[in-house]
């Protein structure tokens, strides 16, 4: 069963291409954004087993964070019409910061890894949200609060900075309610979707 999985997961890697995955057409939909883009599905499914996190949880934040845009960033902020910079060094489908991406690379020993590189950045946040539950006693299921703690940061979470922030809490309620709804649509594909890949070329 093991080896079927890796074999499984190194198929899906194949189908990347060198060239940027446009955002997926229905964002709405989980079935539909793994059913457009198969290795994503594959590269979830690596994180669930590596880390333990539900595939919705992850990609319900995914979907706030960037849209699933690969190279998403903080707006450029104007000095009059003089850009100065941005908000902050977030980057990519993940929006992880540099601090933060360089200690998940320093952990798991991922040094190539790439922010606008998809499974990396599930990967990354398979990472984060196993470190929130060891950290901070947040259950890997409980999207709410494990958006906080990604947007607070674990030392912020736990000084309950987020309770002064009433836009945050919708926003991670908002986070909640599509992971809902992901993981509901996710189970009535995710057969489809663990297909082997060969049945489906022939077959499907």
């Amino acid at each position: 069963m093991k080896i079927k999985k890796t074999v499984s997961y190194l198929i899906g890697s194949l189908i990347l291409t060198s060239c940027a995955t446009p955002p997926p057409k229905n964002p709405d939909n989980i079935c539909a954004i793994f059913t457009e883009n198969r290795s994503w599905y594959y590269a979830s499914k690596e994180m669930n087993e590596k880390w333990g996190t539900p595939i919705h949880v992850p990609i319900a934040m995914m979907y706030q964070e960037s849209g699933f845009k690969h190279n998403a960033a903080p707006p450029m902020q104007y000095f009059w019409f003089i850009p100065v910079g941005r908000a902050s060094d977030a980057y990519g489908y993940a929006q992880a910061k540099t601090m933060t991406w360089n200690d998940y690379q320093r952990e798991t020993g991922n040094n190539w890894s790439s922010r606008d590189d998809f499974a990396d950045a599930i990967d990354f946040m398979g990472w984060f949200t196993y470190k929130t539950h060891k950290i901070n006693g947040v259950s890997k299921w409980d999207a709410y609060g494990q958006y906080l703690n990604y947007h607070e940061g674990w030392g912020g979470y736990r000084r309950k900075s987020y309770n002064n922030k009433s836009w945050l809490i919708k926003v991670s309620r908002r986070v909640e309610q599509r992971s809902k709804k992901y993981v509901t649509q996710l189970r009535g594909c995710q057969d489809d979707l663990d297909a082997g890949w060969l049945w489906r070329l022939f077959f499907a």
